[in-house]
């Protein structure tokens, strides 16, 4: 049983409550589901759960919280990890080895256990998890959906009764969200308490139990599955809640800029350590467009991506002397590309800079407008924000400040690397709008993603990439929607 009582917690330093009146039970063996808005106090819940209120995030809490009677703010952190696992959002904040078994074994170590306990946990995790492919592996070649199932296993291994997930589906192609929807089946099957901060909800259907909506730090409402399943489109976009079902998600009406500039590749092939991850042949793009590039981890989308904005150098590729780009049949060099381009990366923390909102919106613009800098600000409903240090944003806010960025640089080539990670549903919606109005018949904007409402939402085009290949390429009409959701096998 878990009980919050008269909760309330604000950060040292911020001038509002990130919770405020907090009060609820949670029933043993219940899947608990908190959504609403970015920075609305989903994650900042999680953290009063695993103990890292107030010893990793300080602030002042006032009310009391207890997990089957332990209170997590008093007692000390091996204590509290003994009854509540936590899964973060990233999973690489919390890996302690290089080794995929060793990850897994890591915290029965810690434990002390014996040896042979050990290894019999680890087997057993493998084969419940259906990861023995997975042992015995470095976890820097692993993809981001292989990561998750380590970061998983490592905390399965020591049989929490309370889980703790902190947007587990954010850097998730479809087919590892299905895998994490047959990981928490399983975790609701054994009985365990299932907790979740998490602004996808189409994966959930089935085994959440009770929705809880944040709004400005406080529980406003409580939902059902089906509640959540019933909101019309304006709800959605007034609580950021996203769809239950895809199939109905409609698709947005197509508005292309005719253009006849075109972006061409020949002959571009790229290896990694020996190993050939890219291989294209002839590929052309035309200008006035979203073109939504999709396939599995690891499918290549991110190197072709990097190639086109000149993020790879030479040396890199192969058959080097070959491979070619142009602009208007004009040949793009490495050092062009990079001039035209501007690229936001998936994790946004790694290109954050500066030490306000505005100032990273500005940097690297020589003169930059202030009338344009509100604007922006605005456009991307971060204006209240404008001075604050972006480190101490969400994570859904510092997604949109590097997506400012973007649009405030006026670049010809925009690439965004999951640029909906960890957005809920409004904001989603907001950078969708945002992307079709940076549409010029001089500009092209690629997306890289796993998101389908978004795609819907933003997209012209679909670019297919499988195994480093490009597998399809087509337009998102009618039949082009249909071709999509048989590729992310949306029934």
């Amino acid at each position: 049983m878990i009980e919050i009582k008269n909760v309330s917690f604000t950060y040292d330093q911020a001038e509002t409550p990130s919770l405020q009146n907090i009060n609820i039970a949670i029933k043993d063996g219940e899947c608990i589901l908190f959504c609403g808005k970015s920075g609305c106090g989903k994650t900042t819940m999680l953290r009063l759960l695993n103990g890292m209120i107030p010893d990793f995030n300080e602030g002042t809490l006032t009310g009391t919280i207890r997990i089957n009677k332990i209170d997590p703010v008093n007692c000390q952190m091996h204590e509290i990890s003994k009854t509540v696992g936590t899964v973060f959002q990233n999973p690489r904040t919390q890996f302690y080895t290089v080794n995929t078994s060793s990850e897994i074994a890591f915290g029965c170590e810690n434990y002390g256990m014996p040896p042979r306990e050990i290894r019999k946990r680890v087997i057993k995790v493998a084969k419940d998890l259906k990861i023995e492919s997975l042992l015995d592996r470095n976890i820097f070649e692993l993809s981001g959906g292989e990561k998750q199932k380590i970061a998983f296993a490592s905390i399965y291994a020591l049989n929490p009764d309370v889980y703790v997930l902190d947007e587990p589906s954010s850097n998730l192609d479809f087919i590892a969200i299905r895998e994490l929807q047959m990981i928490l089946s399983l975790l609701k099957k054994q009985g365990k308490t299932i907790v979740l901060a998490e602004h996808r909800t189409w994966y959930l259907k089935g085994l959440v139990d009770r929705a809880f909506y944040l709004e400005n730090g406080s529980i406003i409402r409580e939902y059902s599955m089906q509640q959540l399943a019933d909101l019309t489109i304006e709800e959605r976009k007034k609580t950021g809640i996203r769809p239950v079902n895809l199939r109905k998600f409609h698709m947005s009406e197509k508005i292309l800029i005719p253009s006849k500039q075109k972006l061409t590749l020949c002959n571009i092939q790229f290896q990694y350590r020996k190993k050939k991850v890219l291989e294209i042949n002839h590929l052309e793009f035309n200008a006035g467009k979203v073109v939504a590039v999709v396939g599995k981890n690891g499918a290549g989308k991110s190197t072709l991506i990097s190639i086109i904005c000149g993020l790879i150098k030479n040396k890199s590729l192969i058959k080097r002397k070959h491979e070619k780009l142009f602009w208007n049949q004009t040949k793009m060099t490495i050092k062009k590309r990079l001039a035209a381009s501007y690229v936001v990366m998936q994790e946004v923390n790694h290109q954050l800079f500066t030490d306000s909102v505005e100032e990273e919106i500005v940097l690297g613009v020589k003169q930059p407008s202030s009338e344009r800098l509100s604007q922006t600000l605005c456009q991307m409903d971060i204006a209240e924000i404008r001075e604050r240090h972006p480190m101490t944003l969400s994570g859904g806010q510092k997604q949109r400040v590097a997506i400012g960025a973007a649009v405030f640089c006026e670049k010809h080539i925009l690439a965004f690397d999951e640029p909906t990670s960890g957005l809920d549903f409004t904001h989603m919606m907001q950078t969708a709008d945002l992307l079709k109005s940076l549409k010029r018949s001089d500009r092209y904007i690629f997306v890289i993603t796993h998101d389908y409402e978004f795609v819907l939402s933003a997209c012209d085009e679909i670019l297919e990439i499988e195994n480093g290949h490009i597998k399809n390429k087509y337009l998102l009409d009618q039949a082009g929607k249909e071709r999509l959701q048989s590729f992310f096998q949306i029934k």
